[in-house]
């Protein structure tokens, strides 16, 4: 009975993270969910939030925007279109983002134009509270 899960977290760009893990837990479209060793395989599509895993003891985060995560044989693969590890994450550029986005919120007459700008406004708070998360469990 394996007692890891192997986690691999890949974006367009570049491979993020490869890594033998205790846990994963993601945000998928539908409410979050964690993977445990021999889990179920099984497919979803990924919302915008943190994803975070545990190792030795210590939870680690990263953010992740869109895509989808593939649980088989032990294994977690997570294609998402922006995945940034906590410690990555320009803390000052988010909250500028965030700052343009709700006053785009606001601006915004259209229906499309709002919802572009609540996604823009979802992505720069999730980043963070990723790089929060991150330097609260000491592993930023």
């Amino acid at each position: 009975m394996a007692s890891m899960v192997t986690l691999e977290i890949v974006t367009p760009d570049r491979k993020v993270l490869s890594e033998d893990v205790e846990y994963v837990g993601a945000p998928g479209a539908l409410g979050e969910f964690g993977i445990l060793p021999n889990h179920v395989p099984f497919l979803s599509a990924l919302g915008i939030g943190n994803l975070h895993y545990k190792l030795g003891g210590k939870t680690y985060y990263v953010f992740v925007a869109g895509g989808f995560a593939e649980v088989s044989h032990n294994k977690c693969t997570v294609l998402a279109e922006v995945a940034e590890m906590a410690h990555e994450i320009d803390v000052d550029r988010a909250q500028k983002a965030q700052q343009r986005a709700e006053q785009r919120a606001q601006q915004a007459k259209e229906k499309l134009e709002h919802a572009r700008h609540q996604a823009a406004l979802k992505r720069s708070v999730a980043r963070i509270s990723c790089n929060r998360a991150g330097k609260d469990a000491g592993t930023c």
